[in-house]
């Protein structure tokens, strides 16, 4: 009599190497049940994400020039500003009325600082980016008695910069171009004169570079709002950067 053989598998998460279980089905047939592993494969875990931070510290180096709410920018490339180079607008609001929200937008990650910054005085910045440390930082701010003079540091690279590392340096100041220096009633924002700050028209170089100083009415410039101790010289800014996560 010939016998029949019937092979199922079936699919039970069961270790290899079970043995193979025979059962009599009948005098004519038997069957034989392999019993197979499965494996199922379970995803990795998604990594929480990693905060990293930095402290920005600037001092105002100046004799009688308030700083404005220092912007504080992360950016994947390019520039804020380049001597040379045309201002973008957004550098033209901050440096001649000290307005810093078209730069921090510009940013992965961006921060200001709380107010004006006095002579000698100085302020901590704090920023953070998530998963980031190759950004570029920028540091950008306005001596507000003047028409258009700023100061700051552009697209620092950060990539070595480990946990606990700082870095300290110092900044002159700039002239954005945009704004002919007169000094004259009017025309600067800060407590010298209380007069304009941003305007869009304008009427200078139309590029960014090294700012010649001011010119006061003690150098006889009987228009100018400003005296002896408005003037400054390089640097203006002290920058410490140190990152902390």
């Amino acid at each position: 009599m010939i016998k029949r053989l019937k092979l199922t598998k079936k699919r039970l998460a069961i270790l290899v190497g079970m043995p193979i279980l025979l059962s009599a089905c009948s005098d004519d047939e038997v069957e034989v049940i392999k019993e197979v592993e499965v494996i199922v494969e379970v995803p990795a875990p998604v990594p929480e994400p990693v905060d990293v931070s930095y402290e920005v510290t600037v001092t105002n180096l100046t004799n009688a020039q308030p700083l404005s709410p220092v912007a504080v920018v992360l950016h994947a490339n390019g520039h804020l500003f380049s001597v040379g180079e045309v201002p973008s607008v957004d550098l033209e609001k901050l440096a001649e009325g000290g307005m810093n929200a078209g730069l921090l937008a510009l940013g992965e990650a961006s921060a200001t600082g709380a107010g004006a910054i006095a002579p000698g005085a100085s302020e901590t910045i704090s920023v953070t980016i998530e998963d980031v440390t190759t950004a570029k930082l920028s540091v950008v701010t306005m001596l507000v008695n003047t028409n258009d003079a700023f100061s700051g540091l552009d697209a620092l690279d950060l990539s070595d910069f480990a946990v606990g590392d700082s870095w300290t340096a110092t900044a002159g100041v700039y002239d954005a171009g945009t704004e002919v220096n007169t000094e004259a009633v009017g025309s600067i924002p800060g407590p010298a004169d209380g007069g304009e700050g941003f305007n869009a028209i304008r009427i200078d170089t139309g590029y960014v570079a090294m700012h010649p100083g001011v010119v006061t009415v003690d150098d006889g410039l009987s228009d100018s709002v400003l005296t002896i101790q408005h003037k400054f010289d390089n640097p203006a800014l002290r920058i410490m950067v140190t990152r902390i996560e």
